[in-house]
């Protein structure tokens, strides 16, 4: 039996938005794209240690590049991208971290 996975309140320590790309119809019957919040966040930033992996991964990087860890949340896909600190970063990878416990995002700031 594997013991259960926790993500302690502690760690959130960060606020992060996440944003997912839609698309409407203006006054004008004019579609009109843009990017939506979904939801603002507790996260946990993990940060120097996960450099080479990150280079591994997802390749050499000219970009800035994050590791946020967060609660749970259903539906959250790599179409989705994270806003902090004024930087918007496309997710990468979403990887659960336990059963529904919690969510490893792999992000790439955007150029």
């Amino acid at each position: 039996m594997t013991p259960d996975v926790t993500i302690s309140a502690g760690t959130l320590d960060r606020i992060v938005t996440i944003q997912r790309f839609t698309s409407t119809i203006n006054d004008a019957g004019t579609p009109v794209e843009t990017w939506a919040d979904i939801a603002t966040v507790r996260a946990q930033l993990v940060q120097a240690t996960t450099g080479e992996y990150i280079v591994a991964n997802l390749g050499a990087l000219d970009k800035a590049a994050m590791i946020f860890i967060i609660r749970w949340m259903d539906g959250l896909t790599n179409a989705d991208r994270i806003s902090y600190n004024g930087v918007i970063y496309n997710l990468k990878d979403v990887a659960e971290i336990g059963r529904r416990v919690g969510l490893e995002l792999r992000c790439q700031a955007l150029s």
